[in-house]
């Protein structure tokens, strides 16, 4: 009897490939409304509170960014897709309240004036950014979850497509919004409108996706939600991570500069690193044994290497082309940018490796252990945040931020590594594949 069909690297590409043009079109939208903010007549302002005010978004809806894997590890049927449901709609109300208390409330004072530290024009700009988008976490929380059916059916190609759609109603969304608004709200409303319409189209792909039969038992709705509360709070301190640095170098004497070149890094970080997360939904949809691990492996270095490349190429031979022709920015900030632009060039190897990681305990169900980890790393940036408090050094605040993100990701895939070790040693298996079982 013939085994399963080894996987190759053609497969993985096929797979993996339209999951990176979907990342890197998603991160174009960032960067098409930063952008946008940056030809305000007070772009510093616009920048700095919507870059604020989106880590802060992410933040709060962080639970339902894991939608995506819950639905690729869970669903196998109506009664699991059922369940998977239920805890969509759970995170998305819970998410919007919270944007409403910070939006609508003086709680929205505390978090942007005494938590991250950003007072003024710049907090009332990122409160109604927040106000703006107080029902954004129910389009993108069911965007996930078409988003894992789509994948789940191996239809990556229909991910890209729908957020291509969505650069394109971007640019509409931002014409027309110009009439309503201004400065950071813009890009408030920008999110919303093309988010909303890459759900819809999101949606119609999933309702013709076919899903393969794997005859795995489904999962009630007890057993998924044991499963996806771990994720959920695991992305949340991971959004956390960015909402500290910001609080950070928000209280250091070129805080407001420092936040709105922050922003336009993370941005590129957010295009050129962030296709490595999906390593995680490669893992759990394509590995079966430790041969196909050791295939994925090869193909992330290769992946990673690239992006670095194309890291470097824009932090000084593209500077001019890309952060001033294109992202518009005068030459003091592209020269404040440049070098903090160009050590980001070791994020995506690191961030690739954590999501590998990632996969092996999402595959595994031991998705407790993401949250424990992402609890350390949060921990060690309030002690760097201790030190530096304690001990000011005379660098620029994006300076400080880029090492923070870099150390904190490193940090964490140490600690998983170290973790997935451990486990392995204790079962009597080599690192490798999923468990055996």
């Amino acid at each position: 009897m013939n085994g399963p069909r080894p996987l190759s690297l053609k497969e993985i590409s096929l797979f993996f490939f339209p999951l990176l043009l979907n990342v890197q079109l998603m991160s174009v939208s960032h960067s098409v409304i930063n952008a946008a903010l940056a030809r305000q007549q007070e772009f510093v302002i616009s920048l700095a509170a919507f870059s604020v005010a989106l880590t802060l978004q992410l933040f709060i809806s962080s639970p339902s960014y894991q939608n995506h894997t819950v639905t690729i590890a869970m669903v196998r049927g109506r009664k699991s897709m059922k369940g998977t449901l239920i805890f969509v709609v759970l995170v998305a109300i819970y998410v919007s309240t919270m944007l409403a208390l910070i939006g609508y409330t003086r709680i929205g004072n505390f978090v942007f004036e005494t938590i991250i530290g950003v007072r003024g024009e710049v907090a009332e700009e990122a409160k109604a950014v927040i106000r703006i988008t107080i029902f954004l976490p129910f389009f993108s929380g069911f965007r996930g979850f078409f988003q894992g059916l789509v994948i789940r059916a191996r239809r990556t190609g229909l991910v890209s497509f729908a957020t291509g759609v969505r650069i394109a109603a971007l640019f509409i969304i931002l014409a027309q919004g110009r009439h309503f608004f201004s400065g950071a709200a813009l890009g408030g409303f920008g999110l919303l409108g093309c988010i909303m319409v890459e759900s819809a189209l999101m949606g119609f792909f999933a309702w013709r996706a076919h899903l393969p039969a794997t005859g795995e038992p489904e999962k009630g709705t007890k057993e998924i939600l044991q499963y996806a509360f771990p994720l959920a709070y695991s992305s949340c301190l991971q959004q956390s991570v960015p909402l500290t640095i910001n609080a950070i170098i928000s209280r250091l004497p070129d805080g407001a500069l420092a936040l709105a070149a922050f922003g336009v890094i993370r941005g590129f970080i957010f295009l050129l690193s962030g296709p490595m997360r999906n390593l995680q939904q490669a893992y759990l949809t394509l590995v079966r044994d430790a041969a196909d691990y050791r295939l994925l492996l090869t193909f992330f270095w290769r992946v990673g290497a690239g992006m670095s490349i194309l890291t470097l190429l824009i932090a000084y031979p593209l500077n001019g082309a890309v952060l001033g022709g294109i992202m518009g920015l005068n030459d003091e900030m592209r020269n404040y940018i440049a070098l903090p632009l160009a050590v980001c060039a070791i994020f995506p190897i690191i961030y690739g490796a954590s999501n590998l990681l990632r996969g092996w305990f999402s595959i595994s169900h031991r998705t407790g252990q993401l949250g424990r980890s992402t609890i350390f790393r949060f921990f060690y940036l309030l002690a760097w945040w201790a030190v530096i408090s304690l001990f000011p050094v005379p660098v620029s605040g994006v300076a400080i931020s880029v090492f923070l993100l870099i150390s904190s990701e490193f940090f964490e895939a140490f600690y998983l590594r170290r973790q997935r070790a451990h486990e392995l040693a204790a079962e009597g298996l080599l690192p490798g594949g999923p468990p055996q079982g």
